[in-house]
């Protein structure tokens, strides 16, 4: 009797062990790694400086030269620097007539430049690809944009292909939660996530304060990011995702209506950013950030958090304790300091959102990866290390996710060649120095626009 219960005992524990360790083994199948990701960086033709900057505003005869002031001042405090680039049809002069072809070139430029030097880097070929994921909200070409990426590869007949639009600066995240949730399915997988947005056929021409500012920030610029669930590549990967959360707040009539495309009065097509914008931002950055420590912060400081808080004490998530790196949307000088102090974080922590602003501009749903690229190009993440991603968009949008980065990163990137200028030791502004005049009254008015006096 007692050798039966022995045996039964040692089966029951065998069944367990292949239960959990069926389990466990699933759950290693559904993981969603990031192999590598390659980041665009436009021909130097295409680079804005600061005196071209001022040509551009100052070619638009809509505006009154109150609001070309508006419009100096807003590049001098936007936190831009001089070598962010543009469209081709912009830097030609043609911003207020442009065709269909400009907006198919810039992004040809983009996705043939990344996937490019994707495919190579990893070695893995475009016939290998189940799954591609592409996010540009403002252009929708037919045929779409991942059917001429599906042509000039070549890739499968039976590839899952999704052309993602409308969906705004923190669009990059919808497409990896969306691969996500495909690896859960989808065994042995390779997926492409391809991020960017369409600047030549949406620049704004008018006069409308609420839609110029979106011609200061946003440039040109994009990314390719190759995931995989497949275990042969686990110890090679770069990140690993660990959690992802997505908050929305579109049934609110403000939230919706506070960053979106529109025609103005005079029925030119644009983009409109409301005065209500940071409350939103805010709004949606606080929801999200509560949803996302339950799932990265250890139980003592949740624990903490809950007995302080009960206890009618004035207290904040210390979120520093689960996180080593911030990984923020450079949207916008204003966007990266609230954030910061929301944060309680140093200036250290927030440097890779702000250099990526200086250096390449809001590049929409791409940016965050560009952020990521400094951080690697600094050699700042090494194994073990977790980094939460951050962003805002339309809709209104937050998303964010934490990475955990699997072995250390020193790979080259597109910072390879100014990595070690920056930060700049200088805080010179070279747009102050340019256009300092604008904090002048009585200023003369510059020769292009004393027609719209």
């Amino acid at each position: 009797m007692e050798n039966l219960m022995v045996v039964i005992f040692s089966l029951c524990f065998l069944f367990l062990f292949c239960f959990l360790y069926k389990l466990y083994d699933q759950r290693r199948d559904k993981c969603c790694y990031i192999l590598h990701w390659e980041c665009q960086k436009p021909s130097d033709d295409r680079k804005i400086d600061t005196k071209f900057s001022g040509d551009i505003i100052a070619r638009n005869k809509n505006l009154s030269f109150m609001e070309y002031k508006f419009l100096l001042r807003a590049i001098v405090n936007s936190g831009i620097g001089e070598e962010t680039y543009s469209p081709r049809n912009i830097i030609a002069g043609r911003e207020s007539s442009p065709v269909l072809e400009d907006g198919v070139l810039e992004m040809e430029e983009f996705y043939t430049d990344t996937l490019d030097k994707l495919f190579q880097k990893t070695g893995v070929s475009p016939q290998e690809i189940d799954v591609l994921v592409l996010n540009v909200s403002s252009f929708s070409p037919v045929p779409s944009l991942t059917s001429r990426i599906i042509n000039r590869y070549k890739m499968r007949n039976d590839i899952k292909s999704f052309n993602l639009t409308g969906m705004g600066c923190s669009a990059s995240l919808v497409s990896v939660n969306l691969v996500e949730n495909i690896f859960k399915s989808l065994k042995n997988a390779f997926a492409i996530v391809v991020a960017s947005e369409s600047i030549a056929p949406n620049w704004y021409v008018g006069n409308d304060k609420s839609m110029i500012l979106s011609n200061c920030l946003f440039r040109s610029g994009g990314c390719s990011i190759l995931l995989t669930n497949k275990r042969d590549f686990e110890k090679g990967a770069k990140l690993k995702l660990n959690c992802l959360v997505r908050t929305h707040l579109g049934s609110s009539d403000e939230a919706h209506s506070c960053c979106m495309q529109k025609e103005d009065d005079q029925g030119r097509l644009g983009f409109y950013l409301g005065k209500n914008l940071p409350k939103t931002g805010t709004r949606a950055f606080t929801k999200n950030v509560a949803q996302l420590a339950l799932k990265v912060l250890p139980l003592k400081e949740l624990v903490r958090y809950i007995v302080l808080k009960y206890a009618g004490k004035v207290t904040n998530l210390n979120l520093k304790i689960g996180i080593d790196h911030f990984c923020l949307h450079p949207g916008g000088p204003a966007v990266i300091e609230e954030v910061r102090k929301s944060l309680g974080l140093v200036e250290y922590d927030v440097e890779p959102s702000r250099m990526t602003l200086h250096r390449f501009g809001n590049t929409s749903a791409s940016s965050l990866w560009y952020v990521l690229g400094y951080m690697e190009a600094k050699k700042r993440l090494k194994k073990g290390d977790k980094v939460w991603m951050i962003s805002l968009g339309s809709g209104f949008k937050c998303n964010s996710c934490v990475w955990e980065v699997v072995r250390d990163l020193e790979d080259g990137n597109v910072w390879d060649d100014v990595i070690a200028s920056y930060p700049p030791k200088t805080t010179a502004n070279p747009y102050m120095e340019q256009y300092g005049w604008i904090y002048q009254e009585n200023i003369e008015l510059p020769i292009e626009n004393k027609q719209n006096n």
